[in-house]
């Protein structure tokens, strides 16, 4: 009875805002709280701009807002209102509304009299302004400052304010002077309601590139688990059977299977050790008949060849001599390679 009497006696445009809250409120599908405290009514005017079609923004009373909230039973974001706040509306979803929120973010000048969440550097450098009174001002805020070329010039690089310092009027009008704006304002999402859940605006923050690649390496993963347990999946199946063709392959080689898949590798295989032995018997009379000696031969112009021309322009450096071996080693050597080739 007591909140109906005190309703009674609100004034008509008090009502009016409150229902306008309510109205919204059913229009759309998510709404929240914001901060706005230090917000200029030029940034904030962006700030709707920005804005547009994609959230409302609506600025009222806490009471009013409060109100609001009692009359349709969202006693939830009662918590979330507090110093200078207002209302976002939106259908999108509450991840998507942080994200907007949070890009909309302009840069804004340090304020003389504030306290700095930040520390703020002036770079060395010339600047705009032509010789005057400012040389003086910049010199006065703690500026190092002259003249050079017909211009102002920052001398040095330094820090000019650290965090938790006072700002002077001076200072932050000098900072201003030089286009230095520190500072980051936009609207803060305090909590979004969707649905009958309250999620705390903190909670919204996503870091994009992370999730995106901490996805990416569990997919990899999956993969990897798939293929090294041998289960197939569409995304595994033709590395799977690559992976199993090349194994058959490899055990064709190796145990000398004559397939039609391994023949081609199996000749170019005793190819090179044909040739690999004929070059051991090249100084045993009567080893090698001629085609085979003609076939040694071109192959050995072939690499010299090739070596020739990847050490063109290489200093020679001297090889170690090889100790001699007898002529009756060599041919004792050559007979047990011909003997292990044919049997």
């Amino acid at each position: 009875m007591a909140n109906e009497r005190h309703t009674q006696h609100l004034p008509q445009w008090k009502k009016d805002e409150v229902e306008s809250i309510k109205k919204l409120i059913g229009e759309y599908s998510v709404f929240g709280t914001v901060a706005i405290r230090g917000i200029s009514s030029s940034q904030m005017q962006s700030m709707r701009r920005d804005l547009n079609g994609t959230a409302v923004l609506k600025i009222s009373r806490n009471s009013l807002i409060n109100k609001a909230f009692s009359d349709l039973g969202i006693n939830e974001l009662v918590d979330h209102v507090e110093d200078q706040t207002a209302l976002i509306f939106t259908n999108n979803n509450p991840f998507k509304l942080y994200k907007t929120l949070a890009s909309s973010k302009t840069p804004a000048p340090l304020k003389g009299g504030s306290i700095s969440p930040v520390d703020v550097t002036v770079q060395a450098g010339p600047t705009s302004f032509p010789p005057g009174p400012i040389v003086g001002n910049l010199q006065q805020a703690g500026i190092s400052a002259s003249i050079a070329g017909g211009k102002v010039v920052i001398k040095k690089t330094e820090t000019v304010v650290k965090v938790g310092d006072v700002v002077s009027n001076n200072l932050a009008d000098m900072l201003s002077k030089l286009e230095i704006y520190p500072l980051e304002v936009g609207l803060i999402l305090r909590a979004a309601y969707e649905g009958g859940i309250v999620i705390i605006g903190s909670n919204l923050e996503i870091d994009e590139n992370k999730y995106f690649n901490d996805f990416m390496s569990a997919v990899q993963q999956g993969i990897n688990l798939s293929v090294n347990s041998a289960y197939p999946t569409n995304d595994t199946i033709t590395i799977l059977l690559a992976s199993a063709a090349q194994s058959g392959t490899n055990l064709g080689v190796n145990a000398v299977i004559y397939a039609s898949d391994v023949m081609a590798t199996l000749m170019a295989k005793a190819q090179a050790e044909l040739m690999s032995l004929a070059s051991s018997l090249t100084g045993v009379e009567g080893a090698l008949d001629e085609e085979l000696g003609a076939a040694l031969g071109a192959a050995q112009a072939s690499a010299a060849a090739v070596v020739e021309t990847t050490t063109e322009n290489v200093q020679d450096t001297e090889e170690p001599e090889e100790p001699e071996e007898s002529e009756e080693e060599n041919e004792e050597e050559g007979m047990a390679g011909l003997g292990a080739l044919f049997g």
